[in-house]
């Protein structure tokens, strides 16, 4: 089968559809910010806030090399960050399939639970508006590294499993 990652903005449902589509498939679900935490033992959020972005990206870079190292099948939730740096988009598309789940900034901002806002630094603090306001333009300025993904899932409107499906037939697999 291959990696199948997926990319996309925080709270697009990466974590969510590639538990599903690895059961779909039965092959390992890898999450590399979950990967970051347990080989750092700290969260994301504090790895920001006490090493910076540019060690965390650091980090999540060697986290997605041994990933697609050790896993010759696998579904791949990456950071929403992830597919931004250096180039790791390039690395993804030549290790298998990169699918970025497009949703609205509008849309995200609705599936984002308090706790999920709280776990977010960029999102500590922002009012309804002021955190669709920020997503849009954060969105915005990831797309075009988004946008090299192999297909891009338009998720509004499909069901988790529509969207699953839709991947599947897309991919290949």
């Amino acid at each position: 089968m291959g990696v199948l990652f997926l990319i996309g903005y925080m709270g697009c449902g990466k974590s969510t559809l590639g538990r599903r589509l690895a059961r779909r498939l039965g092959v390992p679900f890898v999450d590399t910010d979950s990967r970051v935490e347990e080989r750092e033992g700290a969260s994301v959020s504090d790895l920001f806030r006490y090493e910076g972005e540019a060690r965390f990206r650091e980090i999540e870079r060697e986290v997605l090399d041994e990933a697609i190292a050790e896993y010759p099948s696998a579904v791949i939730s990456t950071g929403g960050g992830l597919p931004v740096w250096g180039d790791n988009m390039e690395r993804m598309n030549a290790a298998g399939c990169t699918v970025y789940l497009r949703r609205s900034a509008e849309n995200i901002a609705s599936r984002l639970s308090p706790y999920g806002r709280r776990k977010r630094p960029r999102l500590r603090g922002l009012s309804d508006e002021e955190l669709v306001d920020f997503m849009t333009r954060d969105m915005a300025a990831r797309e075009p590294f988004y946008a090299r993904a192999r297909l891009i899932a338009e998720c509004e409107g499909r069901s988790d499993d529509e969207i699953v499906e839709w991947i599947v037939a897309g991919c290949g697999l």
